[in-house]
Formats: structure tokens, sequence, C-alpha cells
């Protein structure tokens, strides 16, 4: 397994970040959402862990959570508050979350769905327990160099005192050694936070890298972006 991309991942355009003013008009959209989407199929109750993005909490996961649970879906916060950024620190924790729905609810595994950092945290839970976790879906996530490839690559380095050279080279060593689950990987080209090339995924030949249209922010509420999650949880329930 290795990254096949064939260009090299770029920070966002300025014009990308600048379209990031759009976000709060995405999310008065999302009030809509619902309506346009009642024909998607309906769920099979399985759990699914939401985990919010860089500095984010939980409250950016509700709109989607709540759709999700229209959907005769059981779903959960990863419980512990807004994302700090403490990637080894907050992986322990969600893989922690996860092992607390499987003995509690009596589950084998669960579905883990990723914003931006979020996405970073439930692959590697998905690598490191793959017995606990049957499915990843992630969004906008940083996938390649971690934070160097985002307008907050400078800002983020010097909070963690990192190379961000070592460090992409780190995530890519972590990167090829696989995951084994089924992985749906949600970018958008004029994301401008995240460098589109950054968050798709060419290590493993099962991972599907689907396009849409909206900002970074607004990705989490954007009824596309719904319409693939809802499809591809129903397509995965048809398989099981």
């Amino acid at each position: 397994m290795g990254n096949k991309a064939g260009k090299l991942p770029q920070r966002p355009s300025k014009l990308n970040t600048l379209k990031e003013l759009r976000a709060p008009f995405e999310w008065l959209y999302a009030i809509k959402n619902k309506s346009r989407l009642s024909d998607l199929p309906k769920g099979d109750q399985r759990s699914i862990v939401l985990v919010p993005g860089y500095g984010a909490s939980e409250r950016s996961m509700r709109p989607l959570s709540k759709f999700l649970k229209s959907l005769n879906y059981k779903v959960f916060d990863w419980g512990h508050g807004r994302n700090k950024g403490h990637i080894e620190q907050d992986t322990a924790l969600l893989a922690s979350t996860v092992e607390s729905i499987r003995k509690k609810h009596a589950v084998n595994s669960v579905t883990l769905i990723g914003w931006s950092l979020g996405g970073v945290l439930s692959r590697e839970v998905a690598r490191l327990y793959p017995e606990s976790v049957n499915e990843v879906i992630t969004m906008g996530t940083p996938l390649i160099g971690g934070p160097k490839y985002t307008v907050l690559s400078n800002r983020y380095a010097k909070s963690k005192s990192l190379d961000l050279d070592q460090y992409e080279k780190e995530i890519h060593a972590i990167n090829i050694q696989g995951i084994r689950q089924p992985i749906t990987v949600i970018y958008s080209k004029t994301d401008g936070i995240v460098g589109w090339q950054a968050t798709q995924d060419n290590y493993n030949l099962q991972a599907r890298n689907i396009e849409v249209s909206c900002s970074h922010l607004g990705m989490g509420v954007n009824s596309k972006v719904w319409e693939i999650i809802a499809n591809t949880l129903a397509k995965s329930n048809q398989l099981n």
C-alpha cells in the first residue's frame, strides 16, 4: 500500500479560504435537509459514534446526529467535549468510548464518522482496534501530512512543537500500515481549511473518495454529504 496521488498536496487557496464565509448559510439551509432527504433508506439500528473536528465540540455534530437518528440509527457523541488536537490522548479517549458502547449496548462493533481531525482519530481507532470498528466515514479529513496542508498548519505546529516535514513522514508511515474496514472519504475541492488533495485516501484499495461541493465548515450539514452517508450505511447494512 502507498500514496499513489499524482499531484502533491497543497494548502487551500486564499480564495477557497475566503469562501468559508458561506458556512453560516450552509448551516441555515440544513434546516430543510430532512424534508429534502425524506426518501433515503432506513437504518438497521447500528451504533454510530460521531467525532468532531479540531476546535469543535459535540454540538457541531448535532444536526447530523438528529438526521441519522431519524433514519433509525443509534448515535453517540465521542463524549470528550471540544477536540483540542491531542492526537494520541484523544485516540485513546475515543477508543475507550467505543469499548464502553460495545459493552453497555452489547454490540460487536461500531461505525465511526469523523469530521476533519475527528476523521484522523476515527481512522486511528479503526487501525488499532479493527475488531471494534466496522466502518469509517470521514469528512474533509487531513489524511496526508497531518496539519501541514491546512490553513492552521503553522499555528498548530507551534502549539504542539511539531516539525511539519518530519510529522508528515510519521503520518505516512502510519498510513501505509493500512486499514481493513470499509472507508468512505468525503472531500470538497473548495475546502478552505484543508487542502483537498490531502483529504483523499490513496493508501487503502477499498477506500472510496467521493467529491462534494461545499465549504469545510459546512460539510457536516451539507445535504449531499448526508445523502452519501445514508446510502453508504444502507449499502453496508445489506452486506452484513
